[in-house]
């Protein structure tokens, strides 16, 4: 989309430009509005974003002059200025200008106003081109719209940890329409329970923004890791401290982690390693939406969604009074467990396409699809480390190799230590040797004794030249094959 950017300070238009340009947006600067005027007339600009407080010709002033012109209306005019006048913010509205915003702007803001205007430009788009039956037109606009809203959205979920999820079973359908249905109401705490890497925080965040098309990144999403705080530095960061509440801390005192996650969502990860002493000051903020900040004889009232996950089994904690009864069935009023990624075998190799392809792309790679034996390999591992380490073993292998199909070969990163795996050699290179590790370990003879088998076929035979590629004498090699040999008889 081309975008006319006016502003007179130099410093501000320029950051501007270049977050616009890293959007994918052409961007026009001009330092004031009568140059703005000018090179308006002698382009198309769908979207001018310009400062409301300049010398000689104001930002209220182009925008009426842009209104003025025949193709006025087809341009979405955002102004922007630093001094928070309501006065011009609501004169610029009946101007005509399509939204208001005060200066310093960040990313976010700019991300998604530009959103919103692509939104609008394309309606605006769709309804011209009905309107005059230019079917063609309207095939190319659209299709044009489609990929700058794809580019947005791809940046804000990004942004947000929300990029690129794949949900290819039922199971896991299920799963995230729950999430968006406890997305519905704050005041319904939700525990997420799963192993190790299958996606709980991912599962979080769905929860708290609900559909990842239609994200609002005003409200705050804060997480914490609970394994890693003692219990008294939990404490501080949980809830904040009053001054002079303990030695080394701030003399103004710090608000907590309850603060800053005001109006939004508190993610407690691993919620199981916090200790039975503050589990019960968690139970409070959940019933009474209050806490006491450390030192502090002031309740402090809060509005914040909890989320909590965990790897572990809290019922068997419950069990062993490691975890308080009553805070888990009150964290467990909406819950969701998260199945392990070996028991979702139609998802394997989906994921790991999906993983490929965007690592393919980042990487600057030929990666686009997966060989048969490959895809064997990925579905009969047992993927200890779930989601996550599917998507290292994807990486690793992108980072290694270049090819345009993902073979046996490139899976060097898969170590099992639970079973072995059968590994299906019908695209492997002759040149490489597949050692399978697993848990009834691996003779180190058998490995040299293969070894020197290969490198002796691969030299047809020669062992002066198969000595010489292992980095050993002929005469050792010799006596290696001749004890070999005297054992096997």
């Amino acid at each position: 989309m081309n975008i006319l950017l006016v502003d007179d300070e130099p410093g501000s238009r320029i950051s501007v430009a270049k977050f616009l340009r890293e959007l994918g947006h052409d961007v026009v600067e001009c330092g004031d509005g009568e140059e703005a005027a000018n090179v308006y007339k002698q382009g198309y600009f769908p979207m001018v974003l310009s400062d409301i407080r300049m010398p000689d010709m104001s930002g209220l002033e182009l925008l009426k002059a842009i209104k003025s012109l025949p193709s006025g209306d087809e341009t979405d005019v955002i102004l922007f200025t630093g001094y928070g006048d309501m006065d011009s913010a609501i004169s610029a509205l009946r101007a005509g200008a399509y939204d208001y915003m005060l200066k310093p702007v960040n990313a976010e803001e700019i991300a998604f106003v530009v959103q919103r205007v692509t939104e609008h430009q394309s309606l605006r788009r769709e309804n011209e081109r009905l309107t005059t039956k230019f079917d063609s037109e309207l095939e190319a606009a659209t299709r044009e719209t489609k990929q700058e809203l794809s580019l947005l959205r791809k940046i804000v979920g990004e942004t947000v940890g929300l990029s690129n999820i794949g949900i290819f079973s039922p199971q896991m359908e299920n799963i995230v329409e729950l999430a968006k249905k406890y997305h519905s109401d704050r005041s319904l705490p939700v525990l997420i329970q799963g192993e190790t890497g299958t996606g709980k925080e991912i599962i979080a965040r769905i929860i708290h923004y609900g559909d990842p098309n239609k994200v609002d990144k005003s409200l705050p999403f804060i997480d914490v890791n609970c394994a890693t705080f003692t219990a008294n530095l939990f404490e501080s960061e949980l809830f904040g401290y009053e001054p002079g509440s303990f030695t080394g801390g701030l003399a103004r005192g710090q608000k907590g982690k309850l603060d800053a996650a005001m109006g939004g969502t508190l993610f407690l990860d691993e919620v199981a390693e916090i200790s039975l002493e503050l589990q019960g000051k968690l139970l409070r903020v959940i019933q009474e939406k209050e806490f006491y900040r450390v030192g502090g004889v002031k309740k402090v009232k809060t509005d914040v969604r909890i989320v909590c996950a965990s790897n572990v089994a809290l019922a068997k904690k419950v069990e062993e009074a490691r975890f308080r009864q009553d805070l888990y069935y009150r964290l467990k009023v909406g819950q969701i467990t998260i199945p392990p990624l070996r028991t979702r075998q139609e998802e394997i190799v989906p994921l790991a396409l999906l993983f490929l392809r965007e690592f393919a792309q980042n990487k600057r790679k030929h990666f686009s699809r997966i060989s048969t034996p490959a895809a064997n390999i990925l579905k009969q591992y047992n993927w200890p480390g779930n989601v996550r380490e599917l998507r290292n073993v994807i990486e690793w292998a992108t980072f290694m190799y270049d090819d345009v199909e993902l073979k046996s070969q490139h899976l060097g990163a898969i170590r099992d230590d639970s079973e072995p795996v059968v590994v299906d050699r019908s695209d492997i290179d002759p040149k490489h040797i597949l050692i399978e590790l697993t848990s009834s370990g691996v003779s180190l003879e058998e490995v040299k004794n293969k070894l020197a088998r290969h490198v002796l076929e691969l030299h047809h035979g020669n062992k002066s030249a198969a000595a010489r590629y292992l980095g050993v004498s002929r005469r050792a090699l010799c006596t290696y094959l001749e004890e070999k040999f005297e054992k096997n008889t």
